[in-house]
């Protein structure tokens, strides 16, 4: 093998006191097999090495938490089905950042393929996809491109396999230009007594290899996850996987077949690190070793090293550990499946990992400092109040008057950052397996399968707050994420993440992810909704030509919940005209509390001033619970949380939803900067004419305000001044017809790709 020089531990990304960590747990100098095990599994991608110190303190238990952190996704109860089957939703998201930006069709397309690796590898049948998505300006010269690829990757792996897509967001902001975020979530269902792990035991059990066979694609891709871009982006186009959905079709039943027999011990996805990082784990959570024979592993090129086999990152590949004797019978099924199947090694009781290649034993590692003791480091951060020297967000100072509340509406409604996603979504099959019961709303529902039971679930951040201050807008995506389950009439049970932020050797990026990080554990406590999986994502900074810094901190939330009969689903659209509309959890009138970084601040008044709208987490919970109780005692017909666009956006969007438009009334010296104010904890709710009363006793009963804004009805939304003559010219504060927003709406993405 070649030498080992300081210039191959350089290419390696090592320092020079980690590569001395190497050689003291070997105790010799490693050869170039050992040097890249070591590589990917001390990499940021796989090891965690600046955030685990952190990630440790979030909460990560509940009486409904089956599996937190550390396995392949998290599960958790949601109760019988109507046969007795006790039943668990298994999730969770990941990143696929680099990839996306160096190939974006492919690198979309292979982080869908290996989030739904991550859950059905524990037993569960994938039932929804869903993602989250950051782009810099729409005038920046790759972001069509990248958007339209991503998006075809997405849709394009997500269709074929037969898996809807189901919700997500999409942002834009110039932060992402050199450095795109995707983050891909899925969500599975299993029986509770079915569910895996990835513990290797038994000693002398064969190890057996699945799927598609191993190329050269995807070498060192945990590697490169692990850096800053720089200008040699294009040379990193080979370490990019590419996918094939309809062999990972094929793969999902192969394994839940051989999963309804006894036959498997454990069983690990082949993802970041391929089969490093499958193997190191497996025997690490089995306090085992392993050793793998390399002229066994299937590869699809010739000539194939150790080295390559070891650090592909092909994808549809799967390693398990069988119970002996149960060879033949798992190898038919794979076969059956026209998958490759082979043995390539066994359980030992080393806790090494030995790889024999050609006779020689060309690997000897200890499997300790590979895993459990790979380097931890606390990195220096700034203080909450060195952080807001640094970021220096101005005051809001003197703001403009809001004189033309239609005008701004519409402006609104046709910017990047509220514009209709509709294009994205129709390249995306919602619909498939037949169970999806709502998408486009406050969260995506989808029927448990022979139940009266349904998932909601949901995708969550406003990087814009997380910057402005991280420990806001940390319980802020938290605080969303519940409120959105909340809406469609879901208890919320769990949070997965995807934690993207920038380089972590910056004390300024280590504080907006510890401050993130610090308020997304307050309000997981506050609110009893634990984080049970999770995906860190660092080094997400441009240095290459055209791109920006680091990105704005984005801890993207997936949030789960559980309606019990989905007949009491509810939808934001407006169901009938004469209907009352109300306002739910307004606390107080205070505008620019919740003016500061708000859409209508940056799009209309042009500034990025303010600290960002404070999360009141007891005041979130107690109006999240009162409307989940009128949604399920069928008090609402229709329920929208207020967001980005603030109280007049939340009416224009339940407007266009039910296609009804609403007159409103408002206090004649109310301050037009309220309608756009991004108030937290605010949901606003329609009843039947003359049922108001009904919602204003539970309201007042939890100490919450109960406003009556107006009907709804017609082909417009009307704002008129209460206690005026409504026939007066002056009474008037807005008028805009739903042709107009929808055409407004629709303009943006329809005009930007031409269709």
């Amino acid at each position: 093998m070649s030498e080992i020089t300081p210039d191959t531990v350089e290419a390696h990304g090592f320092t020079p006191e980690e590569y001395a960590r190497v050689l003291e747990a070997l105790g010799r100098e490693p050869n170039l097999l050992e040097l890249g095990i070591f590589s990917v599994m001390w990499s940021e991608h796989c090891s965690y090495k600046s955030s685990r110190f952190h990630l440790k303190k979030l909460p990560t238990e509940a009486p409904w938490v089956i599996c937190g952190p550390g396995e392949n996704a998290g599960v958790i109860d949601i109760g019988e089905a109507p046969d007795g089957r006790k039943l668990a939703a298994i999730f969770k998201m990941e990143s696929h950042n680099h990839p996306s930006y160096i190939e974006p069709y492919q690198g979309a397309a292979t982080g869908v393929g290996g989030i739904l690796r991550d859950v059905f590898t524990m037993g569960a049948r994938p039932v929804a996809n869903l993602n989250a998505l950051r782009f810099g300006r729409p005038d920046h010269p790759k972001m069509k491109h990248l958007v339209q690829g991503v998006v075809a990757g997405i849709g394009g792996y997500g269709n074929c396999v037969g898996v809807p897509t189901v919700g997500g967001e999409t942002n834009f902001d110039a932060a992402y230009d050199g450095n795109i975020l995707v983050n891909a979530m899925t969500v599975g269902v299993a029986d509770q007594d079915r569910i895996f792990y990835s513990a290797a035991t038994g000693v002398g059990n064969p190890i057996v290899y699945v799927g598609s066979k191993t190329g050269r694609d995807g070498i060192h891709g945990a590697t490169m996850a692990s850096a800053d871009f720089g200008d040699d982006i294009e040379e990193k186009r080979p370490t990019v996987q590419v996918g094939d959905p309809f062999v990972e079709k094929l793969l999902i039943e192969a394994c839940l077949e051989l999963m309804a027999t006894d036959a498997i011990v454990a069983i690990q996805d082949m993802g970041a690190a391929g089969l490093t990082s499958s193997s190191v784990e497996m025997a690490t959570g089995g306090r085992t070793g392993i050793r793998l024979d390399m002229d066994q592993v299937p590869c699809r090129e010739e000539g194939m090293t150790p080295y390559e086999m070891m650090l592909s990152e092909s994808q549809e590949r799967m390693l398990m550990v069988l119970k002996p004797g149960r060879e033949a019978e798992a190898e038919a099924i794979f076969r059956k499946w026209e998958l490759d199947f082979a043995i390539i090694g066994q359980v030992t009781d080393t806790q090494r990992m030995e790889l024999v290649f050609g006779g020689e034993t060309v690997c000897d590692i200890p499997l300790g400092p590979l895993a459990e003791k790979a380097p931890e480091y606390e990195r220096p951060f700034l203080s909450r109040e060195e952080y807001a020297q640094w970021a220096k967000i101005e005051p809001l100072g003197d703001l403009p008057e809001v004189t033309d509340i239609g005008a701004d509406l519409l402006k609104l409604m046709a910017s990047p950052a509220l514009a209709s996603r509709r294009w994205i979504s129709q390249q995306y099959d919602s619909q498939v397996g037949a169970d999806t019961l709502q998408t486009g709303g406050d969260a995506a529902v989808v029927r448990v399968h022979g139940t009266r039971k349904a998932l909601a679930m949901t995708t969550d951040c406003t990087p814009r707050y997380c910057y402005a201050d991280p420990h806001e807008g940390g319980k802020q995506a938290i605080a969303e994420a519940w409120r959105n389950l909340c809406a469609v009439g879901a208890r919320p049970l769990a949070v997965t993440n995807c934690l993207n932020f920038g380089n972590p050797q910056r004390p300024e990026i280590m504080a907006q992810f510890v401050g993130c990080l610090q308020g997304m554990g307050d309000a997981c406590r506050a609110l009893d909704f634990p984080i049970v999986s999770g995906n860190v994502s660092l080094y997400n900074e441009s240095k290459a030509t055209g791109g920006g810094s680091a990105i704005l901190p984005t801890p993207a939330i997936g949030g789960v919940g559980i309606i019990e009969d989905h007949g009491a689903m509810m939808t934001l659209g407006f169901k009938a005209e004469g209907e009352e509309i109300l306002v739910l959890g307004r606390q107080n009138s205070a505008t620019d509390a919740a003016i500061g970084q708000s859409v209508w601040l940056r799009e209309v008044a042009g500034k990025k001033a303010g600290a960002p709208p404070p999360v009141d987490l007891d005041h979130e919970r107690q109006v999240g619970e009162v409307v989940r109780k009128l949604i399920q005692d069928r008090k609402v017909t229709a329920v929208h949380d207020v967001s980005d666009g603030g109280l007049v956006v939340t009416l224009a969007e339940m407007a266009l939803a039910g296609r009804i438009g609403a007159a409103l009334e408002a206090d004649p010296d109310s301050d037009g900067r309220a309608f756009f104010a991004e108030t937290q904890g605010v949901y606003v709710v329609t009843v039947p004419r003359g049922t108001s009363d009904t919602v204003g006793m539970a309201a007042a009963e939890a100490g919450l305000t109960c406003e009556r804004l107006g009907t709804t009805g017609g082909d417009a939304i009307t704002l008129t001044r209460s206690g005026n003559d409504a026939n007066s010219t002056d009474a008037i504060r807005c008028s805009v017809s739903l042709a107009a927003l929808r055409e407004a709406h629709e303009s943006f993405v329809r005009d930007w790709m031409d269709v």
